[in-house]
């Protein structure tokens, strides 16, 4: 994927931004569904959402990046019936995240996501960085000038 969310991760690093992509993904998914906001208003009711869909963002990017059912439940700290449940869209969580993948893989999230998760190129990274040199040099040179001017008033 352009924006450099791994679909099919390798190894730790690429494990987590998917991870991380999906959770965000999901949360604002929630965070803007009618349905799911009257859910949230309980803090308890908030707190397994969370939980829920942190566990299934977590299971998925695990999955897709080959790791066994074991594994998963392993590594995150949950029974296996609970990542199974997740990552078959089972539970409401694996629903949601299983659908953020989707999109994901369909390209419907934007460059946004991967701004928010600090993984854009290197080259757009450099071009903003010339752009603030070049407008500092400009910000620069008028303050000089600036400074002249009101020497010669003085």
């Amino acid at each position: 994927m352009e924006a450099g969310i791994p679909l099919k991760p390798m190894g730790k690093e690429e494990i987590h931004r998917l991870e991380y992509s999906l959770l965000i993904s999901s949360l604002i998914e929630v965070i803007t569904d009618p349905k799911f906001v009257e859910q949230l208003k309980d803090p308890k009711d908030r707190l397994t959402w969370i939980d829920s869909i942190a566990t299934a963002a977590a299971a998925l990017a695990r999955e897709k990046a080959g790791m066994t059912l074991s594994e998963i439940a392993e590594d995150i700290g949950r029974t296996e019936a609970t990542i199974k449940k997740h990552l078959r869209g089972e539970t409401e969580a694996g629903k949601i995240v299983l659908e953020a993948y989707k999109k994901l893989e369909r390209g419907e999230i934007d460059d946004t996501l991967s701004v928010i998760l600090g993984l854009k190129k290197a080259e757009r990274l450099d071009e903003i960085r010339s752009l603030l040199e070049k407008a500092s040099s400009q910000l620069e040179e008028a303050a000089k000038n600036l400074k002249e001017a009101l020497e010669r008033l003085s």
